[in-house]
């Protein structure tokens, strides 16, 4: 059975369809790169595979349970890094995570352990005493990478996790993203090509709310990108109907 199952999954806003009749299967242990211009429905299907928007048709399962009837069951297993954290500025950062973890029902004896732990991982152990609103864009982002660490969840929809990080900061949580593989399911959204092809084995593309590529980087690349076999290209030749820009270094923020 795959870890997320999406069945002809549709969101309509009045007169504008910004998802339409997904599907797609999702391996457990997977690193799955999600792809897609400005607008294509990629952070609306990553609300509605988290709970927090209702489809207007369709169905999400994640590790067996709908995302609609058994929620709750659900959330235990996801964690979520949306493309802005969703932080308390005024709290120190082991003060969050731990508030955090409390959420995630985290025993209160292994709560101290579950914080130091993802702060490892994401490098954040010399500043867990200090106030977010005080740490840099980079750091707020390690933040909230940590939070959705928190719990061990089987699932991570992770939406531009190095969004503000500098080269080596992007190239220290790719390598914690790979490091994932097999323990983790992962959704990585990004607009950065290079660290689909750097993190990913397969690769989900969206163009106007559909699916217009699922399937292996190799395969994507040589399929539809060209003589040099290029993933850039491949990603320019399957969206290029779009109206808005196909690749971008940064992100502004997607209005779908």
């Amino acid at each position: 059975m795959p870890m997320i199952e999406v069945q002809n999954l549709t969101k309509r806003y009045q007169d504008r369809v910004a998802v339409q009749s997904l599907s797609f299967s999702i391996a457990e242990g997977e690193i799955l790169g999600f792809l897609g211009p400005n607008g294509a429905g990629k952070s609306t299907t990553m609300r509605m595979l988290t709970g927090f928007l209702p489809p207007s048709e369709g169905t999400v399962r994640v590790d067996g349970f709908d995302v609609f009837e058994s929620p709750m069951e659900v959330k235990r297993r996801i964690g979520y890094l949306p493309e802005t954290p969703p932080l308390y500025l005024e709290m120190t950062v082991r003060g969050y995570l731990r508030f955090v973890a409390s959420l995630k029902g985290v025993p209160g004896r292994q709560m101290a352990a579950e914080v130091d732990r993802v702060a490892e991982l994401t490098d954040l152990k010399p500043e867990l005493g200090r106030i977010i609103q005080k740490l840099s864009k980079g750091y707020r982002q390690r933040v909230g990478m940590a939070q959705a660490l928190l719990g061990s969840p089987r699932v991570l929809i992770l939406d531009e996790p190095t969004e503000g990080l500098d080269p080596s900061q992007r190239k220290d949580v790719r390598s914690l993203i790979r490091g994932l593989a097999g323990q983790h399911t992962v959704i990585l959204s990004t607009h950065v090509l290079s660290e689909v092809a750097l993190t990913c084995e397969r690769a989900l593309i969206l163009r106007r709310g559909q699916r217009v590529a699922h399937d292996s980087i190799q395969a994507i690349a040589q399929t539809h990108g060209g003589p040099n076999g290029s993933l850039e290209e491949a990603f320019i030749r399957l969206t290029q109907d779009d109206e808005s820009s196909p690749v971008n270094a940064e992100r502004p923020s997607e209005a779908a």
